[in-house]
């Protein structure tokens, strides 16, 4: 264990949160999966336990080999992985996926494993790599909005255009995130925003399809999200009222200290209590105790994601700490939102806590391309470090070797004139 921890490079502060945060979710995980096992009547609250272990070690899998690359290699990555998501995007699409009758359009089976995979959260790391990869190429050029309209908003506005139609929450984080890094990157801000006001124009043209054509296949679950905001909004009683209601029970149950491990009770009632309402099960069952301890460990990793970013030697590597750092803690803050009703449903996770195999994973790719980046930084350190050191040691090699040389001096002085000793007295 002491020669893997040796091994670790890049912020050890972050390394320690990303642990902590995934050893605190086995509980919880371990608690809520009995809704799906007793009241569902589906598997075995082990095997979810042993399910969720699964997809956190091979997160960590993840993390220890992509932080073993040096960050630099990302661009090129990036400029590759933005075709692909797009075709990725596209089949899931329209690739039609029934889990559990209901559609699940935002989920492609991965051949041979018979793993879903969500393809949206692939999209979303991908296309902030290669959007802070343009703003440090272009930091020291001249650029007008049509210089970057092919190269930069083209493939994001794709991206966001085959996301829309199934998941309107994903979407809009990814907007926002992708103009808060735009922003970060001096992008002149007259140009952003003509860009959003060209998203709002286009989310609008959207809606007015989805309308006009409620039975395409490709708006089936416009009107889903849609009318959560309008119901949201209107304070209108809505079947998402019945999720919002047992979270809010569960919240005010846990008081100070919580009911303690395991001994939830609207667990049995809260549909994806393990997943995207696991933050009510954690003040139910550990109080606001808990639920604090859980919010400064999201905080102390964003205040390390600045540290870092200050840190950071060139553009790419300040880019990349805030493109892929701050949407963890801004998913974890719309998680938290939604149980205390301050937003409406939308199905984001609480990142390394929710169970779920796409969401852990894609934030540990994150994690781990950060940790690539402060890496390199403490390498920087090392060898400034390592130089000094040898620098010493060499000026005490000079120095040692210019006091032997006095020495000897003298002592060949002594030596030629032997009767100088004589003399003296």
């Amino acid at each position: 264990m002491t020669s893997l921890v040796a091994r670790l490079r890049g912020d050890k502060v972050i390394w320690a949160i990303v642990f902590l945060l995934a050893l605190i979710s086995f509980l919880p995980v371990y608690s809520a999966s009995t809704n799906l096992v007793y009241v569902i009547g589906k598997g075995s609250t082990l095997g979810y336990l042993v399910k969720h272990l699964g997809h956190l070690f091979l997160g960590f899998a993840i993390i220890y080999f992509i932080h073993k690359v040096p960050y630099h290699y990302f661009r090129a990555l990036s400029i590759f992985g933005i075709p692909l998501v797009i075709i990725l995007l596209i089949y899931t699409l329209f690739q039609g996926t029934v889990i559990g009758g209901a559609n699940a359009s935002r989920w492609v089976q991965i051949p041979f494993v018979g793993v879903s995979f969500q393809t949206s959260t692939l999209a979303f790391t991908v296309l902030m790599v290669y959007v802070a990869r343009y703003l440090a190429k272009v930091s020291d050029k001249e650029y007008s909005l049509k210089d970057s309209l092919l190269e930069l908003w083209v493939p994001v506005f794709s991206v966001l255009v085959l996301i829309l139609p199934t998941n309107f929450s994903t979407t809009a984080l990814i907007f926002s995130m992708v103009c808060m890094l735009i922003f970060i990157g001096h992008y002149p801000l007259k140009y952003l925003g003509v860009v959003i006001g060209m998203g709002i124009a286009s989310l609008l043209l959207f809606l007015l399809f989805a309308k006009a054509f409620p039975d395409n296949k490709l708006f089936s679950r416009v009107n889903t999200w849609g009318n959560r905001i309008e119901r949201f909004v209107d304070n209108k009683p809505t079947d998402d009222d019945y999720q919002i209601e047992k979270a809010k029970i569960a919240i005010a149950s846990g008081g100070i200290y919580g009911l303690g491990p395991g001994k939830s009770v609207q667990k049995n009632f809260l549909p994806q209590s393990s997943s995207d309402f696991i933050f009510a099960i954690i003040v139910e069952e550990y109080g606001v105790i808990g639920a604090t301890g859980i919010i400064f460990l999201y905080l102390l990793l964003f205040f390390r994601f600045i540290i870092n970013a200050q840190k950071a030697s060139s553009l790419f590597g300040k880019l990349l700490i805030i493109g892929l750092g701050f949407p963890i803690i801004f998913q974890a803050l719309v998680n938290m939102a939604v149980a205390v009703e301050l937003l409406p449903v939308t199905g984001q996770t609480l990142p390394l806590i929710s169970s779920g195999g796409t969401s852990i994973w894609m934030t540990c790719v994150a994690i781990g391309v950060i940790l690539s980046v402060t890496k390199k930084e403490e390498e920087v350190a090392l060898d400034e470090e390592e130089k000094k050191k040898r620098e010493r040691a060499l000026q005490q090699i000079i120095d040692r070797e210019i006091e032997l040389n006095d020495l000897n001096e003298e002592v060949e002085e002594e030596s030629n004139n032997p009767l100088e000793p004589v003399l003296n007295q």
